[in-house]
């Protein structure tokens, strides 16, 4: 027997631990945030599985860039990106799937 967890995940991004740790920040508004924090501050998702997207670190993905993080969308996983810090939140959200519009529509489509 099987059993199940639901989630209110729409789309999942994998965020290098390593990598991030390799940077110690870089990212969000003062530049001392890892990725998957500030994308999920950036977001406004919270945390879990009751969140409209997932946005999880995982053990090293193998990429190892030098002062870069290696991010994976679950949805299209045969393109990784490599992010710089200091990059445009909003834009890395476009890329991903994950733009604010999307979010607000799943949340409010979701409590109706």
């Amino acid at each position: 027997m099987t059993d199940y967890v639901r989630s209110n995940w729409t789309n999942v991004v994998l965020v290098c631990r390593k990598c991030s740790k390799k940077l110690d920040g870089g990212f969000g508004p003062g530049g001392g945030e890892r990725l998957a924090k500030a994308l999920r501050k950036h977001l406004s998702l919270k945390k879990g599985r009751k969140a409209t997207a997932g946005v999880m670190e995982v053990n090293c993905l193998g990429i190892c860039p030098r002062g870069a993080v290696t991010v994976v969308d679950a949805a299209a996983s045969r393109d990784w990106l490599l992010v710089r810090p200091g990059a445009d939140l909003d834009e890395l959200a476009e890329s991903l799937g994950l733009n604010r519009r999307n979010i607000l529509n799943i949340i409010l489509t979701n409590s109706t």
